[in-house]
C-alpha cells in the first residue's frame, strides 16, 4: 500500500511558497495542467490541490470549502531536528503559532496553522520518540 495525502489550497503559488520555506519541501512535479503540484521531502508525496474558497468539496456536502481556520480530526506532524529553527522558519514563511511549545516524555511540540487554515505540528523527538512510551510490544493487538 502506497500513501499519499492531498491538502486543499485556494492559492497554489502561495501554498508552494509556503511549504517550501517552512518545511523545505520541493517541487516534485506539476500535475493536471497546473492545478496541482506534489511536493517532496517528506516521507510521503504532498500533492496541493487548487481548489476555490467556496467550491463544494464533494457531491452532496453541508458546506462549501473554506480556509479560514477550522478544527478537524486530520491534521499533519512534522518530524524536525531543531524544533525552535523550524518554528522560526515556519512562522516566517506565514504560520500561526497555536499555543507555546509543550515538553512531552517523548519529545517537544508546537501547534500550527499554515494560512489555509490546515493544522499542523511539529514535534522534536527525544530519544526513541513515541517509543519511549510504548506499553506493549508484539503479540496480539487489542484493535484487530
Amino acid at each position: 500500500m502506497q500513501l499519499l495525502l492531498n491538502l486543499d489550497v485556494p492559492d497554489l503559488q502561495a501554498a508552494v511558497a509556503f511549504y517550501r520555506q517552512a518545511l523545505d519541501l520541493r517541487v516534485g512535479r506539476y500535475l493536471f495542467e497546473g492545478s496541482v503540484v506534489e511536493m517532496l521531502g517528506a516521507p510521503v508525496p504532498i500533492y496541493l490541490l487548487h481548489k476555490a474558497a467556496g467550491s463544494p468539496p464533494c457531491p452532496g456536502a453541508p458546506s462549501p470549502r473554506d480556509y479560514e481556520r477550522h478544527w478537524m480530526p486530520l491534521h499533519l506532524d512534522f518530524i524536525v531536528e531543531d524544533l525552535d529553527a523550524a518554528l522560526a522558519r515556519a512562522l516566517a514563511a506565514g504560520a500561526r503559532q497555536e499555543g507555546e511549545i509543550s515538553e512531552q516524555q517523548w519529545g517537544r511540540l508546537v501547534t500550527l496553522s499554515d494560512p489555509f487554515g490546515h493544522g499542523l505540528c511539529l514535534l522534536q523527538w527525544c530519544g526513541d520518540g513515541y517509543g519511549q512510551v510504548t506499553t506493549r510490544s508484539g503479540g496480539s493487538d487489542a484493535y484487530d
